[in-house]
């Protein structure tokens, strides 16, 4: 209905800015807020204020926005050349860069607001290096073989944040979760980075899947098990139950299935492996969420 009430030229224009944001594909925020939630609801110990909670589904939804905003200014020159990405709206022309920096610093400046509003001053402090971490992430590609690890600290600075909103402190376990969302991050991505391996080498574009080479699925391996282990360790730190270990083991049977989608390197296995990565976070979530309440 408020398709046919828009005229045409406003209705592309609002589906490519929609593309532009990933609107049409949540993948990216669904990573970005599992490891969020586990943080609100381990730090509020089951019952997370509404507020933060609020707040920080606010917050992950808007920052991926824009990160996916600032991503796309930062490979307009190169999306062309690869096949998955050729047809972006910016890249194809039909989005400024300009529109792009624009969204970026409009919905970062609403998400830092919110945390100045609604948080606490530890929060606001640390909400500055998120904000950095999600600026200077798209440009690694040029520079080093490891901007999985630059996205792993982005994707994991709402943790320490959320953390403290909640507990306004931070402990060994934040650092421990954050540590987890760090490696798992690099782990997924890489398999994203599979997908776009061939054009990425062709043009000169670095990452992790081109850096391990015929290594990758092991390496992916070795990640997969770190995540494992530390989330146990979290499990005994936080004096977690069976519902938490159960979830973990769960994630663990998901991390071998991606190994199997993943086993002869094709593009659609390799994006079938990342995208199973949301389940991975949400048999965590509901680990815990079932642990917390029972």
């Amino acid at each position: 209905m408020l398709q046919n009430a828009l005229p045409e030229h406003i209705h592309t224009r609002l589906i490519d800015y929609a593309k532009l944001l990933r609107i049409d594909r949540p993948i990216g925020t669904l990573l970005l807020l599992w490891p969020t939630w586990w943080a609100l609801w381990l730090a509020g110990e089951g019952s997370p204020s509404i507020a933060n909670l609020v707040v920080f589904t606010l917050g992950v939804f808007f920052m991926r926005a824009a990160g996916c905003a600032i991503n796309d200014f930062a490979d307009r020159d190169l999306d062309r050349h690869v096949k998955r990405t050729k047809d972006r709206p910016l890249t194809a022309g039909r989005i400024k860069a300009w529109e792009a920096l624009a969204l970026f610093g409009g919905l970062s400046l609403v998400s830092f607001l919110m945390v100045l509003l609604f948080t606490n001053p530890m929060t606001l402090y640390l909400s500055f290096g998120g904000a950095l971490l999600a600026f200077i992430y798209p440009f690694m590609k040029r520079h080093t073989h490891l901007p999985q690890l630059f996205l792993g600290a982005a994707f994991s600075w709402a943790i320490p944040m959320a953390w403290a909103a909640e507990a306004n402190e931070l402990s060994q376990l934040t650092w421990l979760l954050f540590t987890a969302n760090v490696l798992w991050t690099v782990a997924y991505d890489t398999l994203y980075a599979m997908v776009d391996r061939d054009d990425d080498v062709r043009i000169g574009i670095k990452s992790t899947a081109v850096l391990f080479g015929e290594a990758d699925r092991a390496i992916v391996g070795v990640l997969q098990t770190m995540v494992i282990v530390i989330l146990l360790m979290v499990g005994g730190q936080a004096e977690l139950g069976s519902f938490y270990y159960l979830g973990v083991v769960v994630m663990a049977g998901l991390f071998v299935y991606q190994q199997y989608l993943a086993k002869d390197r094709s593009r659609e296995g390799c994006f079938k492996a990342f995208l199973n990565n949301n389940w991975a976070g949400f048999a965590v979530f509901a680990g815990l969420i079932l642990d917390l309440v029972t």
